[in-house]
């Protein structure tokens, strides 16, 4: 798995990917949260917290993360060195988490710098301080799962086509049904709440509010390792 992981990570940089997605990440959020004076807009929020950021970054990331994964089988699949990949002494189930991995590391990578933006209204809060740390933390935590789940959704879109564009429309297709897709079913029923659990969106806001619930934590890694294990399927059968 760490060949695979090492390869892939060092793949990304050695193209534009990587500084592509960590620059528009930082600077779509930056502009957003600091520079637009419109309601996402920190400074004019009135309170110190970082919800805005939180409530802007699955959708930035919904884009972002299957513009990352959708070359990690397609590419191997037009090129054809899946078959020289498959016959290397390595598990299909290797190959899936080493390049799941190597995807989840550069989201992290472009996550690590908007700690500064809880540093920023940790120093312009009145009194000095006065942020949640325990909702802000929870947030981040989200974000991580939220990550995971979005990236394990893009792998098992990159096994369908040989075409790169078509593995990141079916990721965002797929992503933004499981972000919002469930929300928007629920205002159809009656008993809104049931089907809302089946969405992403519920239990990131769940742990966002700074309770790290055992149920949203089982929901993402459930969900996770679904789209990881059809990944490994898919990838037998090309």
């Amino acid at each position: 798995m760490l060949p695979i992981l090492k390869k892939e990570f060092n793949s990304f940089f050695a193209s534009p990917i990587a500084y592509l997605v960590i620059g528009v990440f930082l600077l779509v959020n930056g502009l957003f949260l600091w520079v637009f004076k419109d309601d996402l807009n920190i400074l004019n929020a009135g309170y110190a917290d970082l919800n805005s950021f939180f409530l802007l970054a699955p959708w930035i990331l919904l884009f972002l993360i299957p513009a990352i994964t959708m070359k990690s089988f397609a590419d191997e699949l037009h090129s054809g060195t899946i078959e020289t990949l498959k016959t290397k002494p390595i598990t299909n189930w290797q190959i899936v988490l080493g390049k799941f991995t190597a995807s989840l590391v550069l989201i992290f990578v472009a996550l690590a710098p908007t700690l500064t933006y809880a540093y920023t209204i940790l120093q312009l809060g009145n009194p000095v301080g006065n942020l949640d740390i325990g909702s802000t933390v929870g947030s981040y935590i989200g974000l991580l799962f939220l990550a995971a789940t979005y990236t394990s959704v893009g792998l098992f879109t990159s096994t369908f086509s040989k075409n790169q564009i078509v593995a990141f429309i079916l990721g965002v297709f797929i992503t933004f049904f499981l972000f919002y897709g469930f929300d928007a079913i629920a205002s159809l029923f009656s008993d809104s709440y049931t089907v809302q659990l089946f969405g992403i969106n519920e239990h990131f806001k769940s742990i966002s509010r700074g309770v790290i619930d055992t149920r949203d934590i089982i929901y993402f890694v459930s969900v996770t390792v679904f789209f990881l294990l059809a990944t490994k399927n898919q990838l037998r059968n090309a």
